[in-house]
């Protein structure tokens, strides 16, 4: 059977039209009782579409009362961090202060000649009597030979700390690790060693700037802070390399500001000091003395110790890192 098309035609049939008598009108032929394809299919559409609108709807109301996730609160968060801290070892503040710190201390060892302490050990004492003294047997040295080879070689005067303040290798430290010093070496953080020459003093406050010959690579210097809200009771750490071991770390508080502090020899007197109980002995001079952020807010100059035994009793000074700064030519704070 032939299958009806989907657009009817809408012009009368012509055999029909052709048998009308003369003078009367054509009938005009019902329209078909047959329903269109398009009708059937736009209600489906509406009802699919009424369906969706509702299943969506449905799915909308049950994730905003089931599914969304809920605001965390305070107490979430501070459960959440108990929880971790429970399973977890942070590390503590001079630990992380020491690792901020390390790459700019470096170790500071003066030398002299052995002929220079021959001199000084057989120079008369004020007030003493010079006797003349033997001279050893042995083959006679003719005039105009140079000084023989042992006579010009050095001996370790000292060992003391320094800290990197601009990275082109400027260097602080105490004055006496330095003074009449024949040649100063220093050693970084990452065992490079060079030679320094000391460019700038500042004896009042025994600071020493220093300029290292070569740097490392990735040579990092010290932050400074300023100690204009340093307060007694503030942590601090003091790192270098006491009785030459080290780097070596050591932590402790504020003990005092604007402290005073004369040398055993009566020699010198320096003032507005931070006094510190961080332990510090010989080899310490120089290092910095950093705040739990690992900056710098002082140069390790001394210890308190009436004895003659040169041990730490409880008492360290630091010179404050404003005077500090202005020995090597950098403005204050």
């Amino acid at each position: 059977m032939r299958r009806p098309a989907l657009y009817s035609s809408s012009r009368p049939d012509r055999s029909a039209q052709a048998q009308v008598p003369e003078g009367e009108a054509a009938p005009v032929p019902a329209a078909p009782a047959r329903p269109s394809r398009f009708a059937h299919a736009g209600t489906r559409l509406l009802w699919a579409a009424i369906v969706l609108l509702a299943a969506a709807l449905a799915f909308s109301t049950w994730h905003n009362q089931h599914g969304s996730q809920r605001r965390l609160t305070q107490e979430d968060i501070d459960a959440a961090v108990l929880k971790t801290l429970e399973k977890e070892t942070l590390p503590s503040e001079y630990a992380k202060a020491y690792e901020n710190i390390l790459p700019s201390v470096v170790r500071v060892v003066s030398y002299v000649k052995k002929s220079r302490l021959k001199d000084e050990s057989e120079k008369p004492k004020a007030g003493a009597k010079a006797t003349p003294k033997p001279k050893p047997l042995g083959p006679a040295v003719p005039p105009g030979t140079a000084t023989p080879a042992a006579e010009d070689e050095e001996v370790e005067q000292g060992v003391g700390t320094g800290v990197v303040i601009i990275d082109k290798g400027v260097i602080l430290t105490n004055l006496h690790v330095v003074s009449g010093a024949d040649r100063i070496k220093v050693i970084f953080s990452d065992g490079l060693e060079a030679s320094a020459t000391v460019t700038g003093a500042q004896p009042e406050n025994d600071l020493a700037v220093l300029q290292a010959s070569k740097i490392p690579d990735d040579m990092i210097a010290a932050t400074m802070r300023s100690t204009a809200d340093l307060r007694p009771g503030d942590k601090v750490m003091a790192v270098g390399f006491p009785f030459g071991i080290g780097p070596s770390a050591s932590g402790g508080v504020v003990s005092g500001l604007k402290r005073a502090f004369r040398s055993p020899e009566g020699k010198q007197e320096m003032n507005n000091l931070i006094q510190f109980d961080a332990a510090a002995n010989p080899g310490n001079s120089g290092g910095p003395l950093v705040t739990m952020d690992g900056e710098v807010v002082g140069i390790v100059t001394a210890i308190l110790n009436p004895t003659s035994a040169r041990t730490f009793l409880g008492i360290g000074f630091a010179v404050p890192i404003e005077n500090a700064a202005t020995a090597a030519g950098l403005p204050p704070f």
